[in-house]
């Protein structure tokens, strides 16, 4: 976690590019972007001649030697020559020469982060500016081990905490998930090292970041094994979006996380050009939030959604095309918002049908409506399913979450200590911290959801109802239509006895009068 004088800096840095003109926050995340990746770049190139030097390796050399075609000494391309240049200079380096070498990348070089780099423009306005942030990274330093792997993530954490100040929605209904709302939904659907997972609407790649620090964290093991670490590397993530920049940020905050070449690429997830890089039956495990923009326009649809929901609504074919992506078995943890439950059109319970009857829908875990504040009010839920093609509901797990950890308004402040918050506390939470924090009884009770929790009653916080019932209510998978709710009774005195008190109290006042009068 970022504290104390770096986040100070942190904030002074941030301060300084409003000032100096560049008020997008997207803008300014994109510009820091760029510079780490610089500095990743020179990490990677002088562990490659440290491994060359012994004899070995499998990395090359990122910088090539000699001087470029302006005379400039390839070497002070590097981070660690640049850092320490006067900022005029160093302003002249990386605007003149580091930033055409970036477009200069071949996709092999770096893989995915070398394709988003292509368009990469510098727009850090000032020598002064482009010195205090150089200086603010040289602050955030991780250990490597001799194979390249990061022992602390305090880029990683530097990272999240400047996507953290991203306030404002995006485009076409675009925002950050939260990233313990990510944790919880990567804890219900516990991602393992063979699995192969999607986000098809990546944004920042918060969910696949997520998923890879827990398969690392459950399974520490897993890099020392070739087949595994190539896997986790090169084949286990895949993320798509339709903005540029949201995939270069996506790309970084990945390789921050130390992932080295996930599959995040450009793709408008619902376009009519889906057939022409068509993965139906890809991936078995789908994480995602994806917008919520309304309509499209039904022309710019793919045809094959179309042909499984008639509807224009996004959030109904994101739901369709979850299903299509999904290999028979494989599961997915998504973000829907409360319409979806318990719409009335055919399109919306034709959707909810097919989950329940055709599919093994698990859970409906409902979100208060802060969660998603200061970007939008708006009421959610998380709906879990696993793609079967010949049914399995029994029963569907409710639960009503009330608290997250954070105050429900535009301020959202942190309620509980760091190590009580998020769905995995260090220690167990009281009664009092679970009023406050709900997440990490979510995933203690939804792990005893075939046991213990089809015994509790509908007034309970969680509790299991059968298809059929589900089935009898039109599909309706809002908590609300299943909850009861238990009022406690209040006795109240008969009329008479009121009235009998009225009038001992207007007696009393009235010779109070008397005695105050004949004390005048």
């Amino acid at each position: 976690m970022i504290t104390g004088e770096i986040r100070s800096k942190i904030d002074r840095v941030w301060n300084a590019f409003w000032s100096g003109g560049i008020s997008n926050p997207l803008e300014v995340i994109e510009q820091i972007t760029y510079l780490m990746f610089i500095r990743r770049l020179d990490e990677k190139h002088r562990l490659a001649v440290k491994q060359q030097k012994h004899g070995g390796g499998s990395l090359k050399p990122v910088f090539p030697e000699g001087s470029d075609e302006k005379g400039r000494p390839y070497t002070d391309y590097q981070w660690s020559t640049f850092q320490h240049m006067p900022p005029d200079e160093m302003y002249q380096v990386v605007s003149e020469h580091v930033f055409p070498f970036l477009r200069q990348l071949r996709s092999g070089d770096e893989s995915t982060y070398a394709h988003h780099m292509r368009d990469a423009r510098f727009t850090i306005p000032t020598a002064g500016l482009l010195s205090q942030v150089v200086q603010l990274l040289c602050m955030i330093d991780d250990e490597y081990d001799e194979n390249g792997f990061a022992a602390h993530d305090t880029k990683g954490d530097l990272y999240e905490y400047m996507l953290g100040k991203i306030a404002t929605a995006g485009h076409n209904g675009q925002f950050r998930t939260p990233r313990h709302i990510a944790k919880l939904m990567v804890e219900l659907v516990a991602p393992q090292p063979s699995d192969v997972i999607c986000d098809p609407a990546a944004g920042t790649c918060g969910f696949l970041m997520s998923a890879a620090e827990y398969v690392r964290r459950g399974n520490p093991h897993l890099l020392l094994d070739k087949g595994a670490r190539d896997h986790f590397h090169h084949g286990m993530f895949h993320g798509f979006d339709f903005d540029s920049t949201m995939l270069r940020i996506g790309s970084m905050n990945m390789l921050l996380h130390d992932v080295e070449n996930p599959n995040v690429r450009y793709r408008d997830s619902l376009s009519k050009n889906l057939s022409d890089e068509d993965d139906a039956g890809t991936y078995s495990l789908i994480l995602a939030n994806p917008p919520f923009a309304g309509s499209l326009d039904e022309s710019s649809v793919a045809y094959e959604l179309k042909r499984d929901v008639k509807t224009k609504k996004t959030e109904l074919l994101f739901l369709a095309l979850f299903l299509r992506l999904l290999q028979t078995g494989g599961r997915a943890a998504v973000i829907v918002p409360d319409g979806v439950l318990f719409g009335s059109t055919k399109a919306h319970k034709q959707l909810r049908k097919t989950l329940v009857e055709e599919h093994k829908l698990d859970a409906v875990v409902k979100l208060p409506s802060g969660v998603f504040k200061p970007y939008a009010g708006v009421s959610t839920a998380i709906l879990l399913f696993t793609k079967t093609g010949i049914g399995g509901t029994d029963h569907v797990w409710f639960y009503d979450v009330t608290a997250d950890g954070l105050s429900l308004d535009d301020k959202r402040t942190q309620l509980v200590d760091d190590d009580k918050f998020g769905p995995v506390p260090a220690a167990p939470l009281t009664e009092e911290e679970h009023a406050k924090n709900n997440l990490p009884d979510v995933v203690d009770r939804w792990k005893q959801r075939t046991i213990t929790e089809r015994e509790r009653p509908r007034t309970a916080q969680s509790f299991c109802i059968p298809k059929s019932e589900i089935a009898d209510q039109d599909y309706d998978l809002s908590l609300n239509r299943y909850q009861e709710i238990e009022y406690e009774e209040v006795e109240h005195r008969s009329p008479a006895e009121i009235l009998d008190a009225l009038e001992l109290l207007e007696k009393e006042i009235h010779d109070g009068m008397i005695e105050l009068r004949g004390m005048l």
